[in-house]
């Protein structure tokens, strides 16, 4: 088998997803820690030998380096039950990915970042400027979620799939750093409980 290394933040969202869809799979993945915080993505050795846009999560597979991380869960689930069989269900799956990564990440995760891991008080004033649009855009994506979920148990036909592990990973720790209220979204919540529970779940600080 190829060897598969996984050079990520170990909280970050986007990171986990790849760790939580190898382990609902059993594939095993070595796993190399990058402290964002200090810039340990932005060496020029990162920048020159793993991804030249300073960022993680990056999938290595053998020799080969594979940024993006709904990119790397697709690689990872291609051919097993998380990505749907019928074309227009993939599609829908990916509709459901692309989302996340434009409407949901760049504000649920960006407010978790700011006020749990930078802190509200440290934040530029740029940046304090856009924390409310920020928030009622994930409040937004947070209700939209809630409204699809009212009526069915997973995003995408009768399964869960790719779609709902990428929403699961910034969504079910949206709540740190006092960013969003998960009560306002028993939709969500229950389907929350519903990831967790699956055979093989691993938590983000595992």
């Amino acid at each position: 088998m190829t060897q598969l290394t996984l050079h990520e933040y170990a909280l970050s969202g986007n990171c986990y997803k790849i760790r939580l869809t190898a382990a609902l799979l059993g594939i095993p993945l070595e796993r190399r820690q990058y402290d964002i915080l200090k810039g340990e993505t932005r060496t020029a050795d990162f920048l020159t030998t793993i991804n030249a846009n300073g960022r993680i999560p990056v999938l290595q597979v053998g020799d080969r380096f594979l940024p993006e991380s709904n990119a790397a869960s697709f690689y990872l689930a291609d051919g097993s039950p998380l990505v749907p069989a019928d074309p227009f269900g993939r599609a829908d799956m990916l509709r459901w990915m692309f989302w996340e990564q434009y409407n949901h990440e760049p504000n649920v995760a960006t407010v978790r970042f700011w006020l749990a891991f930078v802190g509200e008080e440290r934040l530029t004033p740029q940046q304090r400027q856009q924390l409310p649009a920020k928030r009622a855009a994930g409040e937004a994506a947070l209700r939209l979620m809630d409204e699809h979920l009212e009526r069915r148990e997973w995003f995408v036909g009768g399964a869960l799939s790719l779609a709902d592990l990428a929403l699961y990973a910034y969504t079910h720790v949206a709540e740190d750093g006092g960013g969003f209220r998960l009560a306002d979204y028993p939709a969500v919540r229950a389907w929350l409980a519903r990831v967790a529970a699956q055979p093989g779940y691993l938590p983000i600080d595992a």
